[in-house]
């Protein structure tokens, strides 16, 4: 670390006074220069250096110059300038507080420091806290950009993710409809929408697909009432993750029977071709192969009504 000879305080010479610490326990995270390397990568930028450059600026240790400053947490600032009072930096702060190893890096000590010490007498706003309420949204800032929250999943993402942890799934014996899914259900039968209810059901259920209502086993009732708006089901041209692809081979879909076969929707691939995750497939025979499997079809190659399943109040 370079020395600092910069030091006697010439903000002050008194001790510093406390008081209760401003803003919130939620740290963003350790402040490194590029002097710390190796041992320590250095910091990438953050509204958390202003916060500190700002705070650091009030007690006197760096030049009170808002628009100056950038948000890099540089050398000069960590260990002070050599011969310049006016930019003793971080280091110089750390050994005023008499209980902080003037290392030049900013950790939570340091940060608790500059949120309970108050600004020294002579200065601008003296007795008035360095951390102020700029400082302390900064570093609210800071915090959130460096701890995002989790996203969010849809029930429909969540179904169609456990539909891909069965990809390769059989029926056995072959061509008899008998698999966990008709098990569960306890109906032996072709099991495409039974298949779609048990996916829902492994992530917590759904208004929609619930096998306690018989919903559902049997594709045209799936696009029956997703037509008439009921059981929270509605077609949709806008397809995402999740929704339901409901097939009618070979014929326009414009009656409802028609329907026999029906899947996740995963996503568009090109052009009119999607990809969908179906139960009770294969590429012999697209409604009764009997196997879980990833398939591309093209939405214009047969009847195809897409339908949103409403998420969970």
């Amino acid at each position: 670390m370079p020395a600092n000879t910069a030091d006697k305080y010439s903000w002050n010479d008194a001790p510093p006074r406390g008081h209760p610490m401003e803003g919130s326990d939620e740290f963003p995270g350790p402040l490194y220069p590029p002097g710390a390397a190796p041992a320590y990568k250095p910091s990438a930028d953050s509204p958390f250096v202003v916060a500190v450059k700002r705070a650091v600026a009030h007690i006197g240790a760096w030049p009170w110059d808002p628009p100056s400053w950038d948000d890099s947490y540089s050398n000069t600032f960590a260990y002070g300038h050599a011969t310049d009072p006016q930019r003793a930096g971080v280091a110089a702060v750390q050994r005023w507080s008499g209980t902080i190893d003037p290392t030049g890096n900013c950790g939570v000590k340091t940060y608790n420091f500059l949120r309970s010490v108050l600004i020294p007498q002579g200065r601008t706003h003296a007795g008035e806290p360095a951390w102020d309420s700029v400082c302390v949204n900064l570093t609210a800032q800071a915090y959130e950009e460096a701890n995002p929250p989790a996203p969010q999943t849809t029930l429909r993402e969540a179904a169609l993710d456990v539909a891909i942890t069965q990809l390769g799934i059989k029926e056995s014996p072959a061509g008899s409809n008998q698999c966990k899914y008709t098990s569960w259900y306890g109906m032996i039968g072709p099991w495409c929408a039974m298949f779609c209810t048990w996916c829902y059901d492994q992530v917590g259920g759904s208004p929609s697909f619930n096998n306690n209502a018989a919903r559902y086993a049997y594709c045209p009732y799936i696009v029956s009432d997703a037509r008439n708006a009921r059981y929270g089901l509605s077609v949709t041209n806008t397809p995402i993750r999740g929704d339901m692809v409901v097939y009618a081979w070979g014929s326009s879909g414009a009656s409802t029977e028609e329907f026999d076969h029906v899947g996740f929707f995963e996503e568009w691939v090109g052009g009119h071709t999607f990809s969908a995750i179906e139960g009770n497939t294969s590429t012999s025979n697209n409604s009764n192969g009997g196997e879980v499997m990833r398939r591309q079809r093209d939405v214009n190659g047969q009847g195809t009504v897409f339908v949103r399943v409403k998420e969970p109040t």
